[in-house]
C-alpha cells in the first residue's frame, strides 16, 4: 500500500499553448493530456471560465471549466440546444469525433417535447428493472469473472473485470447472450477514444449493427428486457428511435459505469485509508465511488450543447450551432470549490451527472452496479494490491473520458476446494430468475410516465 491518493500538481503541461502563449487552442487529446489533465484544466482557466481547446486534429470547440456557468448552460434550453446538425455539416464526415457527437434521434441530441418523449421512454423501462434483482445479476456477473482469474493471484482488473462485469450485465439487461460482450467492448471503446478516423468510423458501424441485431432479434422474439420494453412503450417509437435509444443508452451506461469502477478501484488499491475497510475500516466502496466522481468523473468533458443564436457568454463571443462542451472533471476540481486531494462527503454538488433536463436518468442503476462490482470484489479477494505503483499507471487518451488503460492487480489465489466461502459455491438460488428484469410489472401508460428531471 501506498500513502494516500494525491493528484498531480498542476505544473504547466508540456507543449500547451496556453502556457507557451502561442498561438492556437490547447488539445484535450493524445497521452500528454491523459497523463494529467488537471494541468491543462488549470492553464485553461487563464482564459475565463470558456476557452478555447481542440478535441480531434482540425475540431475546435469551447469548454466550459466554471461550474456555475457550466449549470447556467446546463439549464437554459431557451439559449441553448442539444441538436448538433447545423455545427455537423462544418466537420469532416470522418472525425473521429463524430461517433460521439453526431445527431441520432434519442434522447441526448433532442429538445423539447422530443426529448421528453424520449426521456420517458428510458425511465419508465429502467423503474421496471427491481435493484435486489439488479444487484444480485451483478453479483452473479461478478462471481463469474473472478473464478476465471481468482486462481491465477494477478490479473488486469481493467479487461478482466471492469470493463467485463457492465457488460455482462447490460447483455442480460437487453435480451442479449453473453456471447456478444465482445463484438460490443471493441465499437465502444473505438467509438470513445477515436485513435483515427478509420477506426472510429469501423467502430460506429459495429456497434450500429449489433444493436440493429437486437432489435431484430427482440421483434421475433421479445421478453421481460429493456429493449422489448422500449418497443413496447406507449409513447410508439418506430423501429429506428428504438435503435437509437438502445446504442445511446447501452453506450451510456457501459462506458461511464466501467471507468467509475476502474477509477474507484485505483483509489483504493492505492489509498492506505481504503486498506482497512476491505476488512471493516472507516472508508468503504462508496466513498471511493464519492471521490471519483468529484476529481476523476469517468467521463470528463461532455455535455456538448449549441447556440440557438449568436451569443456573448461570459467574456466569449460564440455562433449560432458553436460546439460548446462542459467540462465535469474541470468544473468540479476548481480552486475555489474544492482543494487538490480533498474528500467529499455527499454527491449533490458535482457535475459528473450532468445537470438539468439532460442530466442523467438513470444513475441510480449506474451506482448500484459500481458499488456492488467493487464490495464482490474486495469481499472475495481481501488482500488484493496493486502491481505497481499508483504513478505508473496510465490513462486512455481521448477528450471525453477518465479511463485507465489497465490496472494490474495481485492478491492471494483462491480455488473452488479451499475451505470457507468461495465465488464457486455462491451462485444465485434457484429461485431466481436469470434477467433480473422478469418480472410481472407492466410498462407505464402515457398517463401515468414520470416527468424528465
Amino acid at each position: 500500500m501506498t500513502t494516500p491518493y494525491s493528484p498531480q500538481p498542476p505544473g504547466p503541461p508540456p507543449n500547451c499553448p496556453a502556457h507557451a502563449d502561442a498561438p492556437g487552442v490547447v488539445q484535450l487529446y493524445g497521452p500528454q493530456f491523459a497523463a494529467n489533465p488537471q494541468a491543462f484544466y488549470a492553464h485553461l482557466r487563464l482564459h475565463g471560465p470558456v476557452a478555447p481547446v481542440e478535441i480531434a486534429p482540425g475540431v475546435e470547440a469551447l469548454l466550459v471549466t466554471d461550474r456555475q456557468v457550466a449549470l447556467e448552460l446546463l439549464r437554459d434550453t431557451s439559449t441553448w440546444s442539444k441538436d448538433p446538425r447545423r455545427w455537423q455539416v462544418t466537420i469532416p464526415p470522418d472525425s473521429p469525433v463524430l461517433p460521439m457527437l453526431a445527431w441520432r434521434s434519442n434522447v441526448l441530441f433532442s429538445d423539447g417535447e422530443a426529448h421528453a418523449r424520449y426521456r420517458h421512454v428510458i425511465v419508465d423501462a429502467f423503474d421496471l428493472v427491481e435493484p435486489h434483482e439488479l444487484r444480485l445479476l451483478v453479483q452473479h456477473c461478478a462471481d463469474r469473472l473472478i473464478r476465471e482469474f481468482g486462481g491465477a493471484g494477478q490479473c488486469d482488473l481493467i479487461a478482466q473485470y471492469a470493463r467485463s462485469l457492465p457488460l455482462l450485465v447490460f447483455n442480460t439487461l437487453f435480451g442479449l447472450p453473453d456471447h456478444y460482450s465482445e463484438r460490443l467492448i471493441a465499437a465502444l471503446a473505438g467509438m470513445l477514444e477515436g485513435n483515427s478516423p478509420e477506426e472510429a468510423a469501423e467502430a460506429n458501424t459495429a456497434y450500429g449493427q449489433y444493436v440493429r441485431e437486437l432489435v431484430a432479434l427482440k421483434r421475433q422474439q421479445r421478453g421481460d428486457d429493456l429493449t422489448s420494453w422500449f418497443m413496447h412503450h406507449p409513447a410508439g417509437l418506430s423501429p429506428e428511435e428504438v435503435v437509437d435509444q438502445i446504442i445511446l443508452t447501452m453506450g451510456a451506461g457501459h462506458e461511464p459505469t466501467t471507468n467509475l469502477i476502474g477509477n474507484a478501484l485505483g483509489r483504493m488499491l492505492s489509498d492506505d485509508r481504503y486498506y482497512s475497510s476491505l476488512t471493516g475500516g472507516a472508508l468503504t466502496a462508496q466513498d471511493a465511488i464519492n471521490e471519483v466522481l468529484w476529481q476523476d468523473p469517468p467521463m470528463a468533458n461532455y455535455s456538448a450543447h449549441y447556440p440557438l443564436r449568436d451569443i456573448y457568454f461570459h467574456g466569449t463571443w460564440i455562433r449560432a450551432g458553436q460546439l460548446v462542451l462542459v467540462s465535469y472533471a474541470a468544473a468540479s476540481t476548481q480552486p475555489a470549490h474544492t482543494a487538490p486531494g480533498q474528500a467529499r462527503s455527499g454527491e449533490r454538488s458535482h457535475l459528473a451527472w450532468a445537470a438539468g433536463p439532460h442530466a442523467c436518468p438513470v444513475k441510480q442503476h449506474a451506482l448500484l452496479i459500481a458499488t456492488t462490482a467493487i464490495e464482490r470484489l474486495t469481499g472475495w479477494l481481501s488482500n488484493i494490491e496493486l502491481a505497481v505503483p499508483y504513478e505508473q499507471l496510465v490513462w486512455r487518451p481521448g477528450p471525453f473520458h477518465r479511463a485507465l488503460s489497465a490496472l494490474p492487480a495481485r492478491f492471494s489465489p483462491i480455488s473452488p476446494d479451499q475451505t470457507g466461502a468461495t465465488p464457486w459455491n455462491s451462485s444465485p438460488s434457484p429461485s431466481t430468475p436469470q434477467a433480473p428484469t422478469s418480472t410481472v410489472r407492466q410498462p407505464a401508460s402515457a398517463s401515468s410516465a414520470p416527468q424528465p428531471s
